[in-house]
């Protein structure tokens, strides 16, 4: 479990602190501001704590951090993450289980990072990233272009993804555990997604009907991806999750529903990283807060800066929440004038 991030001059992030993380976080604020971006740098060091020492991988935990920053961000070399205009080092840090991982570099680094600290012992869980987009319907583009041709286009979010969305279903210590949401899920898409071996392809099917994934509705694939991580058991209580925009494609009623899934999932065992620009979802993970008397820590930009909160402790000050507040007294306006 991730308990805290510490970083500074990180891409759009000149500096951010956030602590005493929980089971479910929540990162707030406008259109290109640095939400996915944080999501991505916390992505980067959780799967390089996973694949370290894993199996017959005799890379170190540099190479791992250093492929996967390069993979994920895409850029040209690793030092052009570092902020622009700064003079000073790129530094990161992640306390994860309580002992700390950290990596510092300049702008002049290539593809090698010189300076790391990994007090944490290699992670057994699987972290994955949920993009906005669904992956469902492009998985084989994805494979393709990154394992036959290496090209940059797809990064590291969605070739990990479309990888564990392709692995045999198996059952495990963890099935029995996230039967309740997996029920919740099903009941909510009304159905499930399932690859067609001889196909090649990917179907909904609901009853005794299988729909092709282009026509399936953008909401379900988007959903379907996370049941169908929790079918073959590449999450388990001991994962990460880290999804950007869980609103799209999804109507108000079924954001509320998920959520609640998501909250069933957070006391299962498995983290909560979530980024959004929507009311819906900050409101209603606030009445979880509420209800479960659990903290859910935000971290929030509001005119540029960034600060680190509660839902608990209510709604924070952010744009999103200035805008809602906005349309009811435009609408107040029109009604008493």
């Amino acid at each position: 479990m991730i308990n805290g991030i510490s970083l500074k001059n990180f891409g759009p992030l000149s500096e951010l602190n956030w602590e005493t993380l929980g089971c479910i976080n929540l990162i707030v604020g406008g259109n290109g501001v640095g939400k996915t971006f944080l999501l991505k740098a916390m992505y980067c060091a959780a799967r390089t704590l996973e694949e370290y020492k894993r199996g017959d991988d005799q890379r170190t935990d540099k190479e791992i951090l250093a492929e996967k920053l390069y993979w994920t961000f895409q850029p040209e070399k690793i030092g052009d993450l570092v902020t622009k205009g700064t003079n000073g080092n790129l530094s990161f840090t992640a306390q994860i289980d309580k002992k700390d991982f950290k990596f510092s570099f300049g702008r002049d680094t290539t593809k090698r990072i010189s300076w790391l600290k990994n007090d944490v012992v290699p992670q057994e869980g699987n972290s994955v990233f949920l993009p906005a987009k669904e992956v469902l319907s492009l998985d084989r583009i994805i494979l393709a272009s990154r394992e036959k041709y290496r090209e940059f286009g797809f990064d590291d979010t969605y070739l990990d993804l479309a990888r564990a969305l392709r692995q045999s279903p198996k059952t495990g210590k963890n099935s029995a555990n996230f039967d309740e949401p997996r029920k919740n899920l099903g009941d909510m898409l009304g159905g499930r997604v399932v690859y067609n071996e001889t196909a090649g392809r990917w179907q909904f099917k609901t009853g005794n009907q299988r729909f092709a994934i282009g026509i399936t509705a953008e909401g379900i694939k988007k959903i379907s991806i996370l049941d169908t991580l929790l079918g073959n058991q590449y999450l388990d209580s001991n994962s990460i999750v880290f999804m950007d925009e869980p609103e799209a494609a999804l109507h108000p009623s079924k954001i509320s529903e998920f959520l609640d899934i998501v909250s069933v999932l957070a006391e299962r065992g498995i983290q909560f990283f979530l980024a959004s620009h929507s009311y819906f979802v900050v409101k209603k993970l606030h009445l979880i807060a509420q209800k479960k008397q659990w903290s859910i820590p935000v971290n929030s930009e509001h005119k540029g800066k960034w600060t680190a909160e509660r839902l608990l402790d209510g709604m924070p000050e952010n744009s999103i929440i200035d805008e809602s507040i906005q349309l009811y007294k435009e609408e107040v306006d029109l009604v008493l004038p």
